[in-house]
């Protein structure tokens, strides 16, 4: 084909009208629109028929231009050649208009008619690529890469400075050069069939490495070189440009990667192998078996005694001078401790004593060890001279003194030596150590600061706890607490025994949900919380209820429940929150059973929340679990308490428990319970599942029985705190009762200190007569006074004697000073005053007020009557 009929064949245009999009129209001799092109239709947004025969401002200049546009038109009709800015309508723009550059030219017609023929551009378009120019210029001028554009012929058209520098060329001089006029020629071939894949495919060639020397350099030079096709504004290729980068530094770093590597993987294992114990001496060899051979060839660690003893801030510690215990040590090059960096030690220059592991010793205040320790700086000590002696101590290289900071506190030393013949310390071997160092320090202070919390955490969990071994009226007590061992946090399990009103007694065992301080911290409020609601005397599902509104507002600012974690509800169920939220406020859950047994009645009334099953184990019979309604962990909320009420006979033993007691990763939940059952079912119980000695602990004391539960059931595992409650039945006696009902009248005043009177001389409590009829009237008279119904009158005599006056009202009494011009209002006076303790509680029926009086050999006396009389005026 020759090089004319080339030109002339049909291809896309591929020249700067592909971005500029220039319109061309013509004007007729009356001003009018003769012809209209395609690309003016899509510059003005008028067809051709639209637009042939209009008044061309009429059709696109807006009405405020249109006075101006008419005196162009004249003036273009009058032959003049004219070059301007015209607005035009233009919905597609912000403004509602555009601005287009018009270069209108004087024509003739056929009849030899003034005419003109117009070409049109957007401005904004001019613009947009007058701004591109000048980015791609500055882009490729002042880029620090080496830039170059190859064109369809694989010929350089044009190459930055950066490019044109490190082949050491003219910037002119590369266009129209090839590969091979750069590089070597097979380097220059593969760069060749680079350039035509990529211009043949259109997909991109990243990081393609090129070898070579620039010209007047005998060095070797190595490029990495990413190519990719250019395309014109309608989408012809126009050739490949390329970036080029020197990658020649690249071998020398990773030459020094090499030696990273070796002190990543050093400490990579370091981070598998430091730390794995919350014991301090155990983490201190840990760093030495990192460390020795690997990274030198004998190493030790100092802590500071007073750190290992609980102390916070010993003696000498910010001088470097308090006593440090040597607690670890290694050798490649010996068998034992030898005098190495023990250079610091003032009593090493005339007779070297190798420090022994457990020894107890102290660096001087001006040595470089003390120094060290005080500046918290690497010191390096150089080795000695061999002359001195045949110590290995004198065929060191040198010692690095590094002291093991964590949380901006010095805990203790490490030293790490290399012997004569190995490679010597450099920054970054420095800089190697002391990461060594500060990962086991932070190792061994979160070892320590375990310690510590853990301790308080006891010393908190079991001051919470019930001290010594409980008493209860018809209630015979023994329970144990066993902490998880020494690798677990405290947990949140806790157990009560609460003395309620009429020799009642409520027993409690709850587990919160969670580990450490801020579990037995929650435990604590719980705990708390329970015995205020148990002194109100409420029913126990009510106690729940009100115990889980009290758990919602744990983790909650201020206590506000609407601050609780949607979704704690499925929390509870399926052990994580169904939104998955990450909201940080904390979420209290616990499980709790709450009993309370009257033993004038014999019966126990029982509320679960989430809890394990009671174990109930009657005389003769075998270990059952209770048929406790389960209901919903504290801390849920929404979901309603129930509770049922259970006679038990006399003899009857009574198992409450935390889930720490049956249940580990060696067996599930219900093998646990069964093995609880065993371990409480006589040998010849109804069940026949007794396990071995069953028939001998249960017939023994509680003590045994707890003993034996514990011996028996795996409570060894640490996984969790283990609580247990046992609690064996025998209520009040008969005799030990006195129980009248009196009709709502005067006389029944007398009639109530007669039967009181009666009662206490057949008990033998003659010392406590006269203050007993003093209260019972008071508390029959406001009966009559302020209650509503018939009345009724209880003793009970158990370990204090308790009187209970019930009557059919609702109003509590509420105790008031009166004044002393008062007649009256001082019977709950006196019997605040004469008592040991009084109170009132509700009833289905009514309220019961009730007084309390210590018995004459107790280990309390009540106050003295008439001073008690007298103190009232």
């Amino acid at each position: 084909m020759s090089p004319m009929s080339a030109v002339w064949q049909s291809s896309p245009p591929g020249s700067i009208y592909d971005f500029i999009r220039v319109a061309s129209f013509a004007l007729g001799p009356d001003g009018r629109i003769a012809q209209w092109s395609e690309r003016a239709s899509e510059l003005l947004g008028l067809t051709a028929r639209q637009a042939i025969g209009k008044d061309p401002v009429e059709a696109f200049v807006p009405p405020e231009f249109q006075e101006s546009g008419h005196r162009a038109v004249a003036n273009i009709l009058d032959g003049r050649e004219w070059t301007g800015l015209v607005p035009y309508r233009n919905p597609q723009a912000p403004s509602g208009h555009g601005i287009a550059e018009v270069y209108v030219m004087p024509a003739q017609d056929e009849h030899g008619e003034r005419a003109a023929l117009c070409i049109a551009v957007d401005v904004s378009a001019l613009r947009g690529l007058e701004t591109d120019l000048a980015s791609s210029q500055a882009v490729f001028g002042q880029s620090p890469l080496g830039f170059f554009l190859f064109g369809t012929d694989l010929r350089i058209l044009r190459v930055n400075e950066r490019f044109a520098k490190v082949f050491g060329r003219p910037t002119e001089e590369y266009r129209g050069i090839t590969p091979h006029d750069l590089l070597p020629r097979g380097e220059a071939d593969r760069l060749a069939a680079a350039l035509r894949q990529v211009l043949d495919s259109g997909q991109t060639l990243t990081d393609m490495p090129i070898v070579g020397q620039p010209p007047g350099s005998s060095d070797r030079r190595r490029w990495s070189v990413s190519l990719y096709r250019l395309h014109s504004g309608s989408g012809r290729p126009i050739g490949v440009a390329g970036l080029a980068t020197d990658v020649t530094g690249r071998r020398r770093a990773e030459q020094e990667a090499a030696g990273v590597r070796r002190n990543l993987a050093l400490l990579n294992e370091a981070g598998a192998r430091i730390g794995t114990s919350l014991d301090l001496e155990t983490t201190a060899r840990e760093l030495l078996d990192v460390a020795v051979p690997q990274f030198c060839d004998l190493a030790s660690v100092d802590l500071y005694q007073g750190l290992l003893s609980g102390d916070e801030t010993p003696p000498g510690l910010a001088d470097g001078s308090a006593e440090l215990r040597r607690v670890a040590f290694a050798s490649a090059v010996s068998d034992g401790p030898v005098a190495f960096g023990d250079v610091c030690r003032a009593d090493t220059a005339d007779d070297p004593k190798p420090i022994q592991v457990g020894e107890v010793h102290r660096y001087p205040f001006n040595s470089l060890c003390a120094h060290a320790l005080r500046t918290a700086q690497v010191r390096v000590v150089p080795g000695r001279d061999g002359s001195e002696g045949l110590e290995l101590g004198a065929l060191l290289q040198s010692t690095l003194v590094v002291p093991m900071v964590a949380r901006d506190t010095v805990v203790g030393l490490a030293q790490f030596s290399r012997a004569k013949g190995s490679e010597p310390f450099g920054e970054r071997d420095r800089a190697l150590a002391v990461e060594l160092a500060a990962r086991a320090a932070v190792s061994i202070d979160n070892a320590r600061l375990y310690r510590r919390e853990h301790e308080r955490a006891l010393i908190l969990q079991r001051s919470l706890l019930p001290p010594g071994d409980p008493e209860a009226a018809g209630l015979d007590i023994a329970c144990r607490y066993l902490p998880g061992n020494a690798a677990t946090e405290v947990g949140g399990d806790w157990f009560d025994v609460i003395e309620l009103p009429g020799h009642r007694t409520a027993l409690v065992v709850g587990d919160v949900m969670g580990r450490g301080l801020r579990a037995a911290v929650a435990m604590g409020e719980l705990r708390t919380a329970v015995r205020t609601l148990a002194l109100l005397d409420l029913e126990p599902a009510e106690v729940l209820s009100a115990l889980d509104e009290i758990a919602r507002g744990l983790g909650t600012p201020g206590g506000s429940h609407a601050g609780a974690r949607p979704g704690s509800r499925a929390l509870a169920r399926g052990g994580r929150a169904a939104d998955d939220s990450s909201d940080l406020t904390e979420v209290y859950l616990a499980t709790c059973v709450y009993a309370v047994y009257d033993p004038v009645t014999r019966r126990c009334t029982f509320a679960n929340a989430g809890h394990p099953p009671p174990v109930l184990v009657e005389p003769g019979e075998g270990a059952l679990l209770m048929e406790v309604p389960p209901g919903m962990p504290l801390g849920v909320g929404g979901e309603p308490f129930e509770e049922i009420e259970v006679e038990l006979p006399d003899g009857a033993l009574l198992a409450l428990y935390t889930d720490g007691l049956v249940e580990s990763r060696d067996h599930t939940l219900d093998e646990g319970l069964h093995a609880l059952r065993a371990a409480l079912t006589p040998s010849d119980g109804a069940d026949g599942g007794g396990g071995r000695g069953g028939g001998k602990a249960a017939a023994g004391s509680l003590e045994d029985v707890c003993d034996h539960v514990l011996s028996t059931l795996d409570t060894h595992h640490g996984e969790d705190d283990i609580a247990l409650l046992m609690a064996r039945v025998h209520g009040l006696a008969a005799e030990s009762v006195g129980d009248w009902h009196l009709p709502s009248a005067p006389q029944s005043v007398g009639r109530a200190r007669e039967l009181a009177r009666e009662q206490l001389e057949s008990w033998g409590l003659d010392e406590l007569v006269d203050t007993t009829e003093l209260l019972v009237s008071e508390l029959v008279t406001n009966a009559l006074r302020y209650g509503e119904g018939e009345i009724r009158l209880r003793l009970l005599l158990d370990r204090t004697l308790v009187c209970e006056v019930w009557d059919g009202g609702l109003v509590q009494p509420r105790r008031r000073r009166a004044r002393d011009t008062d007649e009256g209002g001082r019977g709950l006076q006196l019997v605040g005053l004469l008592s040991a303790g009084w109170g009132s509680r509700r009833t289905p029926l009514g309220k019961t007020v009730w007084f309390e009086l210590a018995l004459p050999d107790g280990q309390s006396s009540g106050a003295d009557s008439v001073e008690a009389l007298l103190s009232l005026w």
